[in-house]
């Protein structure tokens, strides 16, 4: 693949959106959306947002912060917003919210997963990412706390043997 030409990225350029109801065959023994599953709805939405900013193939690194703050149960309406939140040198951090959608068109936020993802070159190394252009307030102040995020994550990470 030609050497990309690194340009800034606005956030909005890679923001993904998907949108899933929910089966019997997602669900845990308490009749509610199985987490593991979530979790994997939430590293794809991940994965599309850092692709797109990136314009390579990427790799799951962590997942640092994944809250579950309500469930979601059989037939509802499930929607996942993922946008890049901050960028390092090969890193992204992506914000992914999931949020349970009523008939009605209301919306209550019900899980909030922050996910690192490295951009691969075609020898799946890591290779540098574009930096990111914060528009708004709230991209500023998710940056700032990408920042802090990426502090902590720096402190707890585990050495390879």
């Amino acid at each position: 693949m030609d050497k990309l030409k690194l340009e800034p990225k606005r956030v909005s350029e890679s923001r993904t959106e998907h949108v899933q109801i929910v089966l019997f065959e997602y669900l845990n023994g308490y009749d509610r959306l199985f987490g593991g599953k979530l979790v994997e709805w939430i590293d794809i939405v991940a994965a599309v947002v850092a692709r797109r900013h990136s314009n390579r193939n990427v790799t799951t690194a962590s997942i640092d912060n994944l809250q579950f703050k309500e469930p979601a149960y059989i037939n509802d309406t499930v929607v996942l917003q993922g946008c890049i939140t901050y960028t390092g040198n090969t890193s992204m951090e992506v914000r992914v919210d999931t949020l349970v959608e009523k008939l009605t068109g209301e919306k209550t936020l019900i899980n909030r997963a922050y996910l690192v993802l490295v951009a691969l070159d075609e020898n799946e190394k890591p290779v540098q990412v574009p930096k990111l252009i914060l528009e708004t307030d709230e991209e500023k102040e998710e940056w700032q706390a990408g920042v802090r995020r990426n502090e902590l994550r720096k402190q707890r990470r585990i050495e390879k043997y």
